[in-house]
């Protein structure tokens, strides 16, 4: 199977060539690596040049915006700046960020998953963080959830979703709409990958009311969203956050802010997220 990897990077001069380095020892090789520099001031351009020059399937595409990092918008549209350039000739279409390290595993396995079941829309390993020394899991989702920082999709199934959604939540609701479809969506805990930067890091403080907003533009309604905003809250072991998070839901709904699905498809995400919730009580 032919994968594409796209990869926006912003001033990533002390991580982006560890990960390309990760990537040029992967037991199946990538077909073509899109690095988008977006507005990067630092060295990122002249390494991934350096890349490109001993690799041919590496490429480089400028991109300028604006550098304020706000969560899902800037870093969709990057890639798609990158996604642009591509041809349709893949079977597998993988957004990456540009600070992590893979198993030189990593992808062969991957495409295993795909290979195995038809119905596999899209697979992912697991982001570690490194902490006192030892690399542990980054415990911000569920274990059923692929991060935003390694997503891979089949070809059918990113078209089918209609490709990624340039704002908060984009990580979340391409996986809601793999299961509105009858996708499936698989993780491996046996793929550890080095996260070099946590989540978050660079977001400013405007960003603290966005996932609040993405919870509303994924049509989760007041009462998932609470019961999201807390767990989310105490995962992070920001207990403060949760208000914060209420009060995005909340001038988002004001504002009457479009929504990143159909009223159908709000409908079964509702419908998917209550169920998954009860299920955890019963546990």
């Amino acid at each position: 199977m032919k994968y594409y990897i796209v990869i926006p990077a912003h001033n990533e001069e002390a991580f982006i060539s560890l990960t390309l380095n990760s990537l040029i020892t992967q037991t199946v090789l990538p077909k073509k690596v899109v690095i988008v520099n977006d507005n990067s001031t630092d060295k990122t351009e002249e390494i991934v040049l350096a890349f490109a020059k001993e690799y041919p399937f590496i490429s480089l595409v400028n991109k300028s915006s604006t550098a304020v990092h706000l969560p899902g918008s800037k870093v969709i549209q990057a890639f798609q700046k990158g996604f642009e350039t591509l041809d349709e000739n893949y079977d597998l279409i993988v957004k990456i960020d540009a600070d992590l390290i893979f198993p030189s595993n990593y992808f062969q396995t991957i495409i295993g998953h795909f290979k195995k079941d038809p119905k596999v829309g899209m697979a992912g390993g697991f982001c570690y963080i490194e902490k006192n020394g030892d690399w542990i899991l980054e415990n911000l989702t569920d274990k059923d959830h692929i991060r935003g920082a390694l997503k891979a999709y089949r070809a059918a199934t990113f078209k089918q979703i209609g490709g990624l959604k340039p704002a908060m939540g984009w990580d979340t609701v391409d996986e809601l709409l793999c299961k509105f479809y009858d996708w499936k969506v698989v993780t491996d805990e046996s793929l550890h990958v080095k996260h070099l930067k946590p989540t978050g890091a660079n977001y400013n403080k405007t960003a603290r009311f966005k996932q609040g907003e993405a919870f509303y533009t994924l049509g989760y309604g007041f009462l998932i969203t609470t019961i999201a905003s807390a767990k989310l809250a105490i995962m992070k072991k920001k207990p403060f956050l949760f208000f914060d998070y209420i009060q995005g839901f909340l001038k988002a709904k004001s504002a009457k802010k479009p929504l990143l699905v159909t009223a159908e498809q709000a409908k079964f995400i509702r419908k998917y997220r209550l169920k998954k919730m009860k299920e955890k009580l019963i546990r």
